[in-house]
């Protein structure tokens, strides 16, 4: 019994000690932490056979992160079709935007997916390793399916997959890392669903010094 109390004293000193450590020293102060890449997931929903992973809000790769009112937002996501049809993206929207523009491909082909994002990330995972570019002369109407960049599948079979870009603009309210905003996705068949998205976590490093007045309020 004496070395069982002994435990659970021990762990409770250490449990108060760290509170009152992040307690003193948090406000204010920037820590080595901040050079790390936060792993923030982003939101999953599904609209019939429509599921949509990893979606959130572009990170703006800088030390604040946030989004300002009137700002424009970038959206990162990827739209896996799980039926035998292809259905299409109609519109977005969000309470917390005044609009929201799509451009690219629309379609969403069955048994494949649609990444949504800027193009520099979609290009990344659409080139497949070991094949050329496809001639200048083979490409269509971006709102085809035809557009989209074949790849092989897990059975070997040729599968497409399409890229959009979907912006929302003029944010009513600032969005900050933590918070989420409510997006609209309507499809043609699979009808809206509603999705809270975060902001993503930054795709690069950073290194944010602690400003002049942080550094004297800390310790």
């Amino acid at each position: 019994m004496r070395l069982q109390k002994r435990r659970v004293v021990g762990a409770s000193v250490v449990a108060v000690g760290a509170a009152l450590a992040l307690a003193g020293c948090g406000a204010g102060q920037i820590t080595q932490t901040n050079t790390m890449l936060p792993a923030v997931n982003g939101a999953m929903a599904q609209a019939g056979k429509l599921v949509l992973r990893d979606a959130g809000l572009v990170n703006r790769n800088d030390c604040q992160q946030a989004y300002a009112t009137g700002s424009s937002a970038p959206l990162t996501l990827v739209i896996a079709n799980d039926g035998t049809t292809d259905d299409e993206l109609v519109s977005v929207s969000s309470a917390n935007a005044a609009s929201a523009t799509v451009e690219g491909q629309k379609a969403i082909v069955a048994g494949s997916k649609l990444l949504i994002g800027p193009a520099t990330e979609a290009e990344s995972v659409q080139q497949p390793e070991s094949s050329s570019a496809a001639p200048s002369s083979t490409q269509t109407s971006p709102t085809s399916s035809a557009s989209a960049s074949p790849t092989a599948g897990p059975t070997g079979q040729p599968t497409r997959i399409g890229h959009a870009e979907v912006v929302l603009q003029g944010i009513k309210q600032v969005v900050w890392p933590g918070q989420t905003i409510p997006v609209t996705f309507t499809f043609r068949d699979a009808g809206p669903v509603t999705v809270n998205l975060p902001i993503q976590a930054p795709t690069v490093e950073l290194n944010c010094q602690p400003s002049a007045e942080a550094e004297a309020g800390g310790h």
